[in-house]
């Protein structure tokens, strides 16, 4: 419209997390089906079909309103070439020390059975006691109060009131802390706390990270289910026992009288536990900020998984620096402190998700071919195109022969 020569391409995403959501949803609501019963070929054709027939509407949408394309360019992210320029970026990554896979803390979405990144998650302000529906829950779950109860102490003379409002993973409590600077805990300090259920001893602990002003002062330490509390984990040591699994069920550390028990059942069952061992004290209406899937409207649980990350460190001081620099200019202005904001508390990126729809992950897991056991933190990944790729990459750095070498890529792992 302005007399400039523009060509405008076609294309389209492949939006993995909504697409097979999608899908899921037909599939059940139609045939009462999963994707499991269906199988991973028969879903994935499942898939395309869908994308055949409904994809396209937005380009009938463009044509309708008369827009200019180069039709004959048309794109689409899981086209083959598009696949390898996505492998070709993850390899690259991996081999420059930017993207690697470790176990940590990640945003989990039950209802996908699938990590989510940052970005996904919603926080919902409560101000009070609230109703929510949560996904595969018939009735509406309580959300927004604050609960209490009590840790006796190794010989039962005394106990410690802790406050939460998530009770039902105190069944994977491995400490009690308390700030080190508030006179109310300082004759706790070193000593040993029963848990309730377990029977287990756990410590008490003292760290900065505590807010002496939030609820009684002392608070449960659950690493395997809290960020907050896996960071105070890591700086004390303390052990890391997962409670609640993939699909929200209380998991076999939880116990065998709680085990596979959905995890919003499972909190009534310890409150429950917890008034008729004498130690429950109380609940109250407490405002809090809950987080919430964007992509599935489920509660977001935090798990401790083995997930590939990027490091985003360098590349955020990077982008921080062509601003502060002006190299790089925002117009308006104003949009530097949203920008700085952003980028000074950027932290690593979690990209890898649990679907069957999507790029695989371009890495092999390495092994020697005779049975052993291989440690989770020890595993050899490597990133290549193929496994034949991969197997003289990892020949070369292990310095032993293809044959004597075992690889397995994860199936149901997808990028983001």
């Amino acid at each position: 419209m302005l007399g400039q020569k523009v060509l405008w391409v076609p294309g389209s995403d492949h939006a993995g997390i909504a697409t097979q959501a999608i899908v899921e949803k037909t599939l059940w609501k139609e045939q009462g089906l999963s994707r499991h019963d269906l199988g991973r070929d028969v879903f994935l054709e499942t898939v395309w079909n869908w994308k055949n027939e409904k994809g396209d509407t937005i380009y009938h949408q463009l044509k309708s309103l008369g827009a200019s394309l180069d039709w004959d360019r048309c794109c689409f992210t899981m086209d083959r070439n598009f696949s390898r320029a996505v492998a070709e970026a993850f390899i690259r990554l991996h081999e420059d020390g930017l993207l690697s896979r470790r176990k940590s803390l990640v945003s989990w979405s039950c209802a996908l059975r699938s990590a989510i990144s940052d970005i996904e998650v919603e926080s919902r302000t409560l101000t009070g006691k609230t109703y929510l529906s949560v996904p595969g829950y018939q009735g509406k779950v309580p959300f927004g109060l604050l609960f209490s109860f009590a840790y006796p102490t190794e010989d039962g003379d005394d106990e410690i009131r802790v406050a939460t409002t998530r009770p039902e993973t105190m069944l994977g409590d491995t400490a009690v802390a308390v700030h080190p600077e508030d006179l109310r805990y300082q004759k706790f300090h070193g000593k040993k706390l029963r848990h309730p259920f377990s029977g287990m001893l756990i410590p008490v602990v003292t760290h900065n990270l505590v807010n002496p002003e939030f609820g009684t002062g002392a608070v449960k330490v659950t690493p395997a289910h809290s960020p907050v509390d896996f960071e105070m984990a890591q700086s004390l040591g303390l052990p890391m026992l997962s409670v609640i699994g993939e699909n929200g069920a209380m998991t076999e550390a939880s116990g065998d009288w709680i085990q596979g028990v959905q995890r919003f059942d499972a909190r009534e069952k310890v409150i429950s536990g917890l008034k008729e061992r004498g130690l429950y004290r109380g609940d109250s209406e407490h405002s809090m900020h809950l987080p919430i899937c964007s992509r599935s409207g489920d509660v977001i649980e935090h798990l401790l998984k083995s997930q590939w990350f990027v490091n985003c460190t360098t590349m955020a001081q990077k982008a921080l620096e062509a601003v502060d620099s002006g190299c790089l200019k925002l117009t308006p202005s104003y949009h530097q402190k949203t920008w700085r904001n952003w980028l000074s508390n950027c932290s690593d990126w979690c990209v890898s998700r649990q679907l069957w729809w999507g790029h695989q992950i371009p890495a092999y897991c390495v092994t020697l071919a005779q049975p052993y056991q291989v440690d989770e933190n020890e595993e050899l990944w490597i990133a290549a195109h193929s496994e034949t790729e991969a197997r003289n990459k990892a020949s070369v750095i292990l310095g032993r022969p293809d044959e004597e070498l075992h690889l397995r890529r994860g199936m149901s792992e997808r990028l983001c």
